[in-house]
């Protein structure tokens, strides 16, 4: 069967199995929209968090990028579990018993202000806005592969399909629908690293196959990675070459980061006791824990294949000839996503470091490094191609890599459409309208977000996960700080909240936009993204750790400035840190 065929059978039934189970669960309230209910069981809760979680950065941009750079990007690993910890610990369990629908809602009703609570919006749109937009562009390059479209139309094709079933379920739909999207998700990333592991050690269990025998070299996978990066004048691949400050700030940002994701955030309100929200997070883990694991096997052994796909009889006998590649090449050229440049007219594909080439390049007569284009994002969705595995693991990857960009994009898109409609209108513009008036705004808010994330997708500032990075400095700069302080810290007042949710996303969209343009408009920005440019050598994708302490110290001195928050706001947020007795700040 043609593979067209194959893929179109493995995307269509998914999408059949997604559009379905929205109309079944169709909200027909605004408790259904925003919180389910608040009936969902910590388990399917724990695996749909995981599937909104395991976005498109998870499943398609991150094996890419540590494929790419090595050691040096296990910080996203790092990190993006790390904050699940400190959410699960810090956060969820608090938030849950306030018992509210969204993270504008306990800021507004915390910091008694309806002034704190639209900075809470704005820093939340400014958020998910930013991620969904990594979301949307890696839906794009999935569909423009596995459909044959260009990368402009699979990214149409995607926020179609996102608008149909997000629209119609609200969090009830999108709960289900994310259960299932874990499961495809979670299957479609293991079969084919069980493959490619199986080919390469022999070990079906890619987590020990990245520690193996390599089975053409005789010599542990690593080491022979290691050394044929090396012999190209790249950086070998477990060393650390960045800078160590750059990394533990990197790490910070995205674990902090990851605690202040609002769409992360209200999947806790979802469930029905207090305890089940800790539940919820610890087997969001254990899923979680499944890909992740996983990740770094899948993007060593991807490099290796790359690399011996080039040079099937090594580094210094003759390259692939252009008129010999392989289908997978072909295919992902016609994305425009890879590309090659005969600079040297020979007929073969040379690849190797320009900025450090090797003693073999001047010897062979290279010119420069003839794969011009290699989008790190196509990489986990042309892994089964490379290792030329059966043409429905290729559909099923297919339907894995989808299910993860538009899980998230959902997620983000209703906490979009909730800051709007319940934050905005309902709380702050309108607080007479009828539900099914918020109802009818949800959606249509929703539905602006999409074509926002669309037209913002178009031209991404980065690769998805990069893209997803700086959400998470956003995050970290901005909500992170004033839920922390709304629950351990009960004399807190709106004044110092308000500052200092200001001065952190103030600064860091600030510092954001110096390097990667205005509104990641290309052209815009008024430093060029290097080291040497960077204050202190801090990157934009990092510099959301600095902007949370710039948050905590801004309304620190604010606070003390303007006295103690009310005697009854006090009470309440005591309330919810005891075991029992919450009173007014429970909503079941």
């Amino acid at each position: 069967m043609d593979q067209f065929v194959i893929n179109l059978i493995f995307v269509g039934a998914s999408f059949a199995l997604y559009v379905g189970i929205a109309i079944w669960a169709r909200a027909g309230s605004t408790s259904d929209f925003y919180a389910a209910s608040r009936g969902v069981n910590p388990i399917v809760n724990g695996a749909a968090t995981a599937a909104d979680w395991m976005s498109a950065a998870s499943f398609i941009s991150m094996a890419g990028l540590i494929a790419f750079v090595g050691y040096g990007n296990s910080t996203f690993l790092m990190g993006w579990t790390g904050g699940y910890v400190l959410l699960a610990m810090l956060l969820a369990p608090y938030l849950r018993k306030f018992g509210r629908f969204t993270v504008p809602d306990f800021i507004g009703d915390r910091f008694y202000s309806q002034t704190a609570r639209l900075v809470a919006v704005i820093s939340l749109l400014v958020i998910s806005i930013t991620y969904v937009i990594g979301q949307m562009t890696g839906a794009g390059v999935a569909f423009s592969r596995f459909l044959e479209v260009s990368n402009t139309t699979g990214l149409f094709i995607a926020s179609a399909v996102v608008f149909v079933y997000a629209v119609l379920g609200g969090m009830k739909g999108i709960t289900y629908t994310q259960l299932a999207q874990y499961v495809v998700l979670i299957i479609a990333y293991t079969i084919p690293a069980v493959f490619i592991s199986l080919q390469l050690t022999g070990n079906p269990l890619p987590q020990l196959g990245l520690f193996s025998t390599h089975t053409g070299s005789g010599q542990p996978l690593l080491t022979t990675l290691n050394e044929i990066l090396v012999d190209l004048g790249f950086n070998d691949y477990t060393g650390n070459h960045g800078s160590t400050f750059n990394m533990v700030l990197f790490t910070l940002s995205l674990m902090v980061g990851t605690a202040g994701l609002p769409h992360v955030i209200i999947r806790f309100f979802t469930v029905p006791k207090v305890s089940d929200a800790r539940k919820s997070a610890g087997w969001a883990l254990v899923f979680i824990a499944l890909l992740y694991t996983v990740a770094p096997a899948v993007g060593a052994m991807a490099r290796l294949n790359i690399i011996t796909t080039i040079f099937p009889n090594g580094l210094t006998e003759t390259p692939l000839a252009y008129a010999d590649k392989p289908d997978w090449m072909l295919n992902w050229e016609n994305t425009g996503l890879l590309a090659f440049e005969d600079k040297n007219g020979d007929g073969f594909i040379q690849y190797y470091n320009d900025a450090n080439p090797p003693a073999i390049a001047e010897e062979l007569g290279w010119a420069g490094n003839e794969m011009v284009t290699f989008n790190r994002d196509i990489l986990v969705l042309a892994n089964p191609e490379i290792a030329q595995l059966p043409g429905w693991v290729i559909g099923l990857i297919a339907a894995g890599g989808l299910a993860a960009a538009l899980s998230t994009a959902a997620g983000l898109l209703l906490a979009i459409s909730s800051a709007v409609s319940h934050d905005l209108i309902k709380s702050m513009i309108n607080p007479n309208i009828s539900e099914k008036g918020e109802l009818l705004a949800a959606r249509i808010s929703m539905g602006f977000a999409i074509a926002l994330a669309t037209y913002l997708g178009l031209n991404p500032p980065g690769f998805a996960a990069q893209v997803v990075a700086l959400a998470f400095g956003l995050a970290a700069s901005s909500l992170f700080p004033a839920i922390m302080m709304g629950i351990f810290s009960k004399k807190m007042n709106s004044a110092g909240a308000i500052t200092g949710m200001i001065v952190g996303l103030g600064s860091t969209v600030l510092y954001i936009f110096t390097y990667l343009g205005w509104f990641f408009i290309p052209g815009t920005n008024m430093l060029a993204n290097t080291p040497d440019n960077w204050i202190l050598g801090i990157s934009p994708l990092s510099f959301g750790a600095v902007g949370a302490v710039l948050n905590f110290a801004a309304a620190y001195v604010v606070y003390k400035m303007t006295g103690d928050a009310p005697a009854e706001i006090q009470e309440l947020v005591e309330s919810i840190r005891v075991p029992k007795g919450a009173g007014a700040a429970v909503d079941h």
